[in-house]
């Protein structure tokens, strides 16, 4: 049977070598795995988040860049003996020079001895490198300073290596924040009541609950849920969700509907159309429509609405704690999304009512992506007005980087 550590490695490889997603190569490994399910994860996140700030320490004590294998337990050692405080010391180098021999690596074990007992000896991270203290690329550092000032982003960065807390949405059309907190605690399930919502406090697999089974909840991050309420919808609208999966914007328009009305929830790819049409039926909401729809075209099977939500793709930078490898994107590498999210902007908008209202929206901490984005489309359509913008940062127990924009269109212009 393999070791925790074996497995963690052999992740992190396929990450490091392949490009995997960490979330689905982890989830691929683990699936039939009952014991060390959480040791695993921690290894394989933590590692990804850590990576700039643990090849520093490498670096310091190799004379050339290790072969892949190698540097991948590397990393997994130093991991454990700079932030992991329940792994003994002795026990974060002895495996990692065991999992050389695992792999049949054994002429590299006294290397990974040495360098790890020297890390072990030296960890102090420097203060002042804000990209080795907080393992995120220089550029990327540079971008946010640049278009959110220095104080800002030293606020939030912090935040990006914490683990996100978790809000569950109460189910409107049959409890309240404080009569599903009494449900989730009849589980097993703490938390507390913050902004309507309940704010998970223990950890708990919400998805065997008998609250989420019996469709009391759904999860959404604090950010998202709040972009979602300031659209505005009312009963009897009919609301367009341009990009709409998996869903949980969707769901909370419909409760703020009070399940009356229209919501037309579209997606690309015909899978995630059907998370949201599993979502819906099981929060019992009636009024979603699921179907698939490319939001760059434009579609006269789609009816004209009262509100729509743009929530368009995105380089993602405000959900890094969610997602750790975005950090390490190259910013070259994003830099066609604005012409494609202005696309889809522009496209949505044809389906708006005189006098509705829109949001679009990002999770991206990105002005090229965000305001930039909206700024050209009002440039461009002077019968639309900005009524109101809102940029959100990561904080340790608040919601994700995120920002939307609402626009109104103006009455008896078209």
């Amino acid at each position: 049977m393999k070791s925790a550590r074996l497995i963690a490695f052999e992740i992190l490889h396929k990450i490091f070598t392949d490009n995997a997603y960490s979330n689905i190569a982890l989830d691929n490994a683990v699936k039939d795995i009952s014991e060390e399910k959480a040791f695993i994860s921690a290894l394989v996140y933590g590692v990804v988040e850590r990576k700039l700030t643990l090849d520093y320490f490498i670096n310091k004590y190799v004379s050339s860049k290790p072969k892949p294998k190698i540097l991948t337990i590397l990393r997994l050692g130093a991991y454990q003996l700079l932030f992991m405080d329940k792994v003994p010391n002795s026990a974060a180098i002895n495996e990692s020079v065991k999992l050389t021999k695992e792999i049949r690596q054994d002429y590299y074990s006294s290397l990974v001895n040495a360098v790890l007992h020297k890390i072990d000896a030296y960890r102090e991270i420097p203060e002042d490198d804000l990209s080795v203290k907080y393992s995120v690329p220089q550029n990327l550092i540079n971008m946010w300073i640049k278009q959110y000032g220095k104080e800002r982003v030293e606020a939030f960065l912090p935040a990006i290596n914490e683990k996100p807390p978790v809000f569950a949405v109460p189910n409107k059309l049959y409890v309240d924040a404080d009569e599903l907190l009494y449900e989730l605690m009849c589980d097993g399930i703490e938390g507390e009541v913050t902004d309507n919502l309940v704010k998970i406090t223990s950890s708990f697999d919400l998805s065997k609950s008998r609250a989420f089974k019996n469709g009391l909840f759904h999860i959404e991050d604090l950010s998202s849920y709040e972009c979602a309420v300031a659209l505005g919808a009312k009963e009897g609208d009919t609301v367009l969700d341009m990009c709409s999966a998996p869903g949980g914007k969707a769901f909370t328009i419909a409760q703020c509907m009070n399940n009356n009305g229209t919501i037309y929830a579209f997606d690309i790819h015909n899978h995630r159309v059907s998370q949201i049409r599993d979502g819906a039926k099981r929060l019992g909401i009636s009024i979603i429509n699921a179907d698939i729809n490319d939001a760059e075209v434009y579609s006269e099977s789609i009816p004209l609405a009262d509100k729509i939500l743009c929530d368009v793709v995105c380089s993602g930078f405000g959900i890094i704690r969610r997602k750790p490898e975005i950090r390490y994107k190259e910013l070259d590498s994003v830099s066609d999304l604005p012409k494609i999210q202005l696309n889809i902007l522009k496209t949505s908008s044809r389906y708006l009512k005189a006098g509705g209202t829109m949001i679009y929206s990002t999770c991206t901490l990105n002005k090229k992506e965000n305001e930039k984005v909206v700024n050209a489309f009002l440039n461009d359509n002077d019968n639309f007005t900005l009524v109101k913008e809102k940029t959100s940062f990561p904080s340790k127990s608040g919601g994700d980087g995120f920002y939307f924009a609402l626009l109104k269109k103006n009455e008896n212009r078209y």
